[in-house]
């Protein structure tokens, strides 16, 4: 299986000799149908990644926290738009959803305006003033100096929702209801 980077690096190749081609010659049907495959090939590296990841998680956990995050506004950024597109977060969300139905494990939507980054996993206290540009989370009350991302991920483990009967996932699936009970 072929990475992502390599596999993009093919694509870039593949695109810059269909422009170097000459119109309507041989050579230029060649380079399209070269194309063609390299895209094709991005685009099944891509499914198989994002079907192992879901697969991994749902075969290791009983109960998943997702965020339901700005995804559109996130791929405004300009430097992070590959990335964030790269990780197919809505074809993610939507594989790990049925995948968990089929294997009853619980999934957990955390809306967008929950302060998982910016809570304290030590004691609680959100912090206003975190930016994207900072990755390590220190706290001022108690003194407790973490990953970002690592802090996230014990605030949403932590995590309960609102209502005791469902949580919904509105993107890509249009409001399916999962069970939390």
């Amino acid at each position: 299986m072929t990475t992502l980077k390599h596999a993009l690096r093919t694509l870039k190749a593949a695109n810059q000799a269909l422009a170097r081609s000459t119109p309507g010659s041989k050579g230029r049907q060649r380079a399209r149908a070269r194309l063609a495959k390299t895209h094709r090939k991005v685009v099944n590296t891509r499914r198989h990644l994002v079907h192992q990841a879901s697969r991994a998680l749902v075969d290791r956990c009983q109960v998943i926290v997702i965020e339901d995050l700005n995804v559109v506004g996130m791929v405004r950024n300009r430097h992070l738009s590959r990335s964030i597109s790269d990780a197919a977060m809505g074809e993610f969300s939507r594989q790990l959803l049925y995948k968990a139905r089929w294997h009853g494990v619980e999934v957990r939507v955390a809306d967008r305006w929950f302060p998982s980054s910016k809570t304290c996993s030590g004691c609680g206290v959100v912090r206003e003033d975190l930016d994207l540009s900072t990755r390590t989370y220190s706290c001022g009350t108690c003194g407790l100096v973490i990953d970002r991302d690592l802090n996230a991920a014990i605030n949403l483990a932590r995590w309960q929702p609102a209502g005791p009967s469902a949580v919904t996932l509105k993107e890509p699936t249009h409001a399916l209801l999962l069970s939390t009970a």
